[in-house]
């Protein structure tokens, strides 16, 4: 059977090799007569697994040493939670961009943990976009800046990250490890894998370590940071295969060449934008400034036309376009393991589309 294209926002595409080593080595995980899946998170063939992903991460991102990489359950949603709750100190008060749907999810577990200033509100806008430098109000003494870097369903991206004297704290799921990031500029960088590093299961935080003595004692163990730098992410049972293909994923990074990935999706995004900007008939929702590079959202003239185009493009074996359910329109995730000539096929087809029903 023959793979589609998938433009799924996530769980999204993973790298056919990494998928042909994992296939590979289902049964017997390097001579060890069992799979990875079977295998003890305190023995030695798991250990080297962990090790290299963490690793890889490091090396790929350029992570300083002050930094700790973890693997955390609950993906990027029980992060929402969890920095209020190790980093928001009493009386303390958090700002937050709202920049849309992901953003509004984390700013709500802030205010459900405590005093929550949003610094900037463009969550709601119309083409969709990210704020700019002169929109932000910071809190003098503020805990920390919450912002999201790539918004999966609006399609915008943030192309220049904030300036704070508070601990910046970036949630990244949908566009980690896509671009060159400086590290040392945040506090803390976290995302769920399911779009850049592997399938669901994990999330991954990358911490300045200082930053997790300021949880207060009274956090239940498991939801303090500290935790899992102790324990090096295994203080329970971890995610064993979730990790094993974050390590797959990233080997495959490194082999392909981390700036030759960066570039290439660069290159992807632009000729999908290219074919929308050239014609009449499609439409993005995005303002050109903030366009995502991961994300690429858009509409036709009418919902019939872009239901039957989803329907066509998906018999045509170009699946998961339809848009978020909140929002509509279409979206085409293209992710670091979307091969550009899914991008060509999926131009291709909507040149002909156009030509049918324009």
């Amino acid at each position: 059977m023959a793979r589609c294209y998938n433009f799924s926002a996530g769980p999204a595409v993973l790298p056919v090799d990494a998928l042909k080593d994992a296939q590979a080595q289902l049964l017997d995980y390097e001579g060890t007569g069992m799979s990875i899946m079977e295998s003890s998170h305190r023995g030695k063939a798991y250990s080297e697994v962990h090790e290299e992903a963490i690793l890889n991460i490091r090396e790929l991102m350029e992570i300083p040493e002050e930094y700790s990489v973890l693997f955390v359950q609950g993906g990027a949603s029980m992060q929402f939670a969890m920095i209020p709750m190790n980093f928001m100190g009493e009386g303390q008060t958090a700002d937050y961009i709202n920049s849309g749907a992901w953003a509004k999810k984390a700013i709500k577990e802030g205010k459900n943990l405590g005093n929550v200033n949003i610094a900037a509100d463009c969550g709601s806008d119309i083409p969709t976009r990210m704020p700019v430098a002169d929109e932000l109000s910071l809190t003098e003494g503020a805990a920390y800046l919450h912002c999201t870097s790539n918004e999966t369903i609006s399609g915008a991206q943030m192309k220049v990250f904030p300036a704070t004297d508070a601990p910046l704290i970036c949630d990244m799921s949908s566009d980690i490890l896509s671009r060159k990031v400086d590290v040392s500029k945040f506090g803390m960088i976290y995302a769920g894998a399911q779009k850049n590093l592997g399938p669901a299961g994990v999330g991954i935080v990358i911490l300045r370590k200082d930053l997790a003595e300021r949880c207060p004692e009274n956090v239940p163990t498991i939801l303090k940071y500290s935790t899992h730098i102790d324990g090096n992410s295994m203080f329970n049972t971890c995610p064993c295969f979730t990790i094993y293909m974050i390590m797959l994923v990233t080997r495959w990074i490194k082999k392909e060449g981390r700036d030759n990935i960066f570039s290439q999706n660069v290159e992807k995004a632009g000729r999908l934008y290219a074919a929308i900007d050239g014609s009449d008939f499609y439409r993005g929702t995005a303002l050109p400034e903030f366009r995502s590079d991961m994300n690429v959202t858009f509409r036709l003239p009418t919902e019939e036309l872009e239901a039957l185009l989803i329907k066509e493009a998906d018999a045509a074996g170009l699946k998961g376009l339809k848009g978020h359910r909140s929002v509509g329109g279409l979206r085409a995730s293209i992710y670091n393991a979307f091969p550009p000539e899914g991008v060509d096929a999926l131009v291709a087809f909507m040149k002909d589309f156009e030509a049918r029903n324009g």
